[in-house]
């Protein structure tokens, strides 16, 4: 592992406190690049955004989706969870704390966009950092890469469609415009391009894929780091303000992941599968796609949005749950067959 994964948590958490510190300082200035938007959708957060994803959506694979058939059980846990039960589970739980639960100390037009952003994470399954999760658990990377592409296919036609429905059913009203709009924007276009790229590369010699992401990678570092400078800019004064907040947003957050981490586990035990895939399976559904989140959520609901807060809480909470996830895998090798399957 480079500097970067290896020190992952120490970055994000630098990158939070930076971004906590600079929206208190200059409040102005954030203000600014939160007017800088076209239809709902802002173009720093979207530029930054790119910088981070495009380098892993060059390194997918997507040859690989014909070996499918070869492994199915791995990969039907991993649909299963992420389209089936995990963006019902994350909705069901947002109403029972929001307005159940914590009813009594968050008002209602709070309480439905938080939902709302807790949603959009439950909806948008890892893609990115699936490939850190996978490697520090000593996953199948060829495996993990199948389970990454189908995935994605899948999110290019459901995400929006699961996205309306479920906000739709917890009376959240939202313009199907924009939210089809963020789908290609942050989805579609960034899958289309990395295919592309990938496609001139490996026409030019075996190794230039891995070369060209080589270089990319700083500015996958910078494009993460800056996200989450920005987005804990935006809502600096909120998390000051309302640390008791941030803390109940987190709380069904947590339960989420390690519920359906618990789920997971279980099912690839139940299957029979191997370590090397049932590690990757059991991350893939329990993290998010949270830039996809977050993009979605600002588009949405707007940048000091009760949503928007709910998804950069998810980017705070995701970091240490998946490391503790994968310090659990790590410990429970001896659960599972080793050879591959």
């Amino acid at each position: 592992m480079g500097l970067f994964e290896r020190y992952l948590t120490v970055w994000v958490a630098l990158g939070i406190l930076a971004g906590v510190g600079l929206g208190l300082l200059a409040p102005a200035a954030f203000l600014g690049i939160a007017a800088l938007e076209i239809a709902h959708v802002n173009l720093v957060v979207a530029v930054f955004i790119w910088v981070m994803i495009y380098p892993m959506m060059i390194q997918i694979d997507w040859t690989a989706v014909k070996d499918v058939g070869k492994k199915p059980r791995g990969l039907m846990l991993t649909l299963v969870v992420n389209w089936l039960i995990k963006p019902f589970t994350m909705a069901a739980l947002g109403v029972l704390f929001f307005q159940y639960i914590f009813a009594p100390w968050v008002d209602p037009q709070s309480a439905s966009e938080y939902i709302a952003g807790m949603i959009l994470l439950g909806v948008a399954p890892c893609t990115a950092m699936v490939f850190v999760w996978s490697q520090l658990v000593k996953g199948d990377a060829n495996y993990t890469l199948v389970q990454v592409s189908v995935n994605d296919l899948i999110m290019v036609v459901a995400f929006a469609p699961i996205a309306a429905f479920l906000l739709g059913v917890t009376n959240i009203t939202v313009p199907w415009e924009t939210l089809v709009l963020s789908t290609v924007l942050y989805v579609v276009l960034p899958l289309a391009a990395g295919m592309a790229t990938r496609h001139v590369l490996q026409r030019r010699s075996t190794h230039a894929v891995a070369d060209f992401v080589a270089k990319l990678k700083p500015w996958s570092v910078i494009g993460l780091i800056a996200t989450v400078v920005l987005l804990f800019g935006f809502q600096a004064e909120t998390i000051v303000a309302k640390p008791l907040v941030i803390a109940m947003i987190a709380v069904p957050l947590i339960v989420q992941s390690y519920g359906i981490f618990v789920i997971s586990y279980i099912a690839a035990k139940a299957l029979s599968l191997p370590h090397n895939v049932a590690g990757p399976a059991c991350l893939i559904g329990t993290s998010n796609f949270f830039e996809l989140a977050v993009a979605v959520a600002i588009s949405l609901f707007g940048l000091q949005s009760g949503a928007a807060l709910a998804t950069v809480v998810g980017v705070l909470v995701e970091v240490p749950v998946m490391l503790s996830l994968v310090a659990i895998i790590n410990r429970t090798q001896h659960w599972f067959a080793p050879q591959r399957a």
